[in-house]
């Protein structure tokens, strides 16, 4: 005779938690707001309007400038102000309420970022590896993918989501005895975190560096260039300690690992070629 591994009782326990769940995920993603992503195509849940989004990284942004130091450099405002109009009038219809403001902040940090609205900031720090126009143009396009895309509004979502799935799974386990209770809301959270979190940031900065790759070639930019920007930026994490390629390291790792991501670039790199060379025929 088999033996049962999950007792009866537990099983009606689990039915009666993950119906409800289920259902009610589903209710929320049926009345969220459903969008698509420009270039990508890919269909998104949203339930943050554009206003409050704007809103949030308008805030956000004037606080940087605030507690961050702020580079003058004449020479490098006028590389990141010409690189960041051109990626920005080709990203205008995408985001058409975008209030576009380029700042270079003074950080060793090798990063860069852009809010929603159309605020972008560029760390002194990444200048060292984007070395040209074309690699700086990478790195806007980059940022501006995620803005385009309205990748932070969709974390929100995702956020809400997760916290409702918890909120009711709490009530469910309820009545269950108290180490069951946590124990089913540990591994709801951390099934969250690595099933869908982690996975979903990595989908996200690839998709951006697909639409930023379009974007630097619409904008009139060697597209080929993001291959040795990120050819570059490999390097620079190996030598900082990262770069580790092992499953684990992908596994639970928020950006795609360095190899993947050159892969990537490789793959869409002819359809960005068109875009550059149709770029070039109409100026």
């Amino acid at each position: 005779m088999r033996t049962t591994l999950i007792p009866m009782k537990t099983r009606s326990l689990l039915s009666a938690v993950y119906q409800p769940l289920i259902a009610a995920i589903l209710v929320l993603f049926l009345f969220a707001g459903c969008s698509t992503v420009p270039v990508t195509g890919r269909q998104q849940v949203n339930f943050v309007s554009p206003a409050e989004e704007t809103k949030l990284g308008l805030a956000s942004f004037d606080q940087l400038k605030k507690e961050t130091p702020i580079n003058h450099d004449p020479a490098i405002n006028d590389m990141v102000q010409r690189v960041g109009k051109r990626i920005a009038a080709v990203a205008a219809k995408d985001l058409p309420d975008a209030q576009w403001e380029f700042v270079v902040f003074d950080s060793k940090e090798a990063n860069a970022f852009c809010l929603p609205g159309g605020k972008v900031g560029v760390y002194t720090g990444i200048l060292t590896i984007t070395k040209d126009e074309g690699g700086l143009a990478t790195v806007i396009g980059h940022e501006v993918g995620h803005a385009v895309a309205h990748h932070g509004a969709e974390r929100i979502s995702e956020a809400m989501v997760m916290q409702t799935g918890q909120q009711l799974l709490g009530t469910a386990v309820s009545s269950a005895d108290p180490a069951w209770q946590q124990a089913a809301l540990i591994a709801y959270g951390a099934g969250a975190k690595v099933g869908r979190e982690l996975p979903h940031s990595r989908e996200q900065e690839s998709e951006a560096d697909r639409i930023g790759l379009s974007y630097m070639a619409r904008a009139g930019y060697d597209p080929r260039a993001a291959l040795d920007f990120w050819k570059r930026f490999a390097e620079f994490n190996k030598q900082q300690g990262g770069g580790n390629s092992s499953w684990l390291s992908q596994f639970l790792s928020t950006h795609p690992l360095d190899e993947a991501r050159i892969k990537d670039i490789e793959k869409h790199l002819p359809e960005a070629e068109k875009e550059f060379a149709a770029s070039k025929g109409s100026q």
